[in-house]
């Protein structure tokens, strides 16, 4: 890897730990959305898409949801640590173009 890229990466590599250790509840519920896609089949998440359209989300993803429009720097965090997996899998999946 380049090192001037290498360098430019550490300010951001640092900021996302610090972010992650700064917010433990936040932490949790994205390594349970990043397992929860990583360990389900394609078939089981658009299943699930399905059975969810038209309802209404549950207390838990509720106050989750509420937590993050509060704080724009949770919600940043949040976004850095399970984009890129779910955005991945849904891909694979074909729930993406």
């Amino acid at each position: 890897m380049n090192k001037c890229l290498w360098f430019a990466m550490v300010p951001a590599l640092l900021f996302a730990e610090a972010a992650s250790a700064q917010y433990p509840v936040m932490n949790m519920i994205a390594d349970d959305l990043v397992q929860k896609y990583q360990q389900a089949s394609c078939e089981q998440l658009w299943q699930e898409r399905m059975a969810k359209r038209g309802h209404p989300k549950s207390q838990r993803e509720q106050e989750a949801v509420q937590m993050l429009q509060s704080d724009p720097q949770m919600r940043a965090a949040f976004i850095n640590r399970v984009a890129a997996p779910v955005a991945n899998k849904m891909f694979e999946c074909g729930m993406l173009p």
